[in-house]
């Protein structure tokens, strides 16, 4: 029997804005551990964020170059979850109304163009840094806490590691080209994670899913994705079951690890944000 992969991507870029998304911290790269952070940033009781226009307003220009529909209405959503680099204990997020839905981008395929594409771009608030730096444990630098990010989700539309890797460098050229993003994948500024399930060819229904995620390299995007679909489809035809998880790639290894089971959108209870208000975008905003 022969099998197909079904591959869906999640990229995180870091918007070019002075300052953070909630915050007048200055965003910026490469200052000393904890010197870019205010009481907002840190997430200290009391404290309330307002939204950056000019995230905002590159996010949208995102949208717009991705050809998106983008609704007049969208909110922010509180995700919770607990991990040492997220000070508030929740990510600032959208969820079920984000700024802009569908959308595709075009790629050059064997010669022809496919297109890819997307379920949505929604914007949020980046974590910290965890730096594993000695044996006697690990360093947060919340420098990039509040950074703002979009995220940009495409449909499970990608059929192989080469599709993929085109379509990263395509979307990279677009988001440099409207001065959205820098593109700095050494500094962070552009991660991928990737969604990657295998079938039999011919199938429609999707297979379990397993996600390799935080990767900040093209080629380890491709690597990691040809690594996992050739570990599905060998323990399929062995006749075990794909269990759905998150994994990191280990490219000194070549290959992915298992880093925990994959969480349900429902296991980040998921709220409004209720710090801030709607996101209204009048028709003459757009046109400018």
């Amino acid at each position: 029997m022969e099998y197909e992969a079904v591959i869906g991507l999640e990229i995180h870029a870091q918007l070019k804005t002075k300052t953070k998304i909630f915050c007048g911290c200055a965003n910026s790269f490469g200052e000393p551990p904890n010197t870019l952070v205010c009481p907002v940033c840190l997430g200290l009781p009391g404290v309330l964020p307002v939204l950056n226009q000019q995230a905002l307003e590159l996010a949208l220009k995102a949208a717009l170059a991705l050809d998106c529909e983008i609704p007049n209405f969208s909110k922010f959503d509180r995700k919770n979850y607990f991990y040492p680099d997220l000070p508030k204990g929740y990510q600032i997020s959208q969820f079920d109304q984000p700024l802009a839905k569908g959308g595709y981008l075009e790629i050059n395929v064997g010669g022809g163009i496919k297109k890819i594409d997307l379920n949505r771009i929604h914007m949020e608030e980046d974590a910290g840094k965890l730096i594993h730096a000695s044996r006697r444990g690990s360093q947060v630098d919340l420098n990039r806490a509040g950074v703002p990010l979009i995220e940009i989700v495409t449909e499970p539309v990608i059929k192989s590691p080469a599709e993929a890797y085109e379509f990263l460098t395509t979307l990279k050229a677009v988001l440099e080209y409207i001065y959205a993003c820098d593109g700095n994948m050494e500094q962070g500024s552009l991660r991928c994670d990737a969604n990657i399930s295998v079938r039999p060819k011919g199938e429609t229904a999707l297979g379990v899913k397993a996600e390799v995620t935080n990767m900040n390299s093209f080629r380890n995007v491709q690597a990691a994705l040809e690594y996992e679909i050739d570990r599905q489809i060998s323990e399929v035809k062995k006749g075990n079951r794909i269990v759905q998880e998150t994994s990191l790639f280990d490219a000194a290894k070549n290959r992915t690890v298992a880093m925990r089971s994959k969480e349900e959108s429902h296991d980040y209870r998921y709220f409004p944000e209720p710090d801030l208000v709607p996101v209204m975008v009048a028709p003459t905003w757009l046109g400018e």
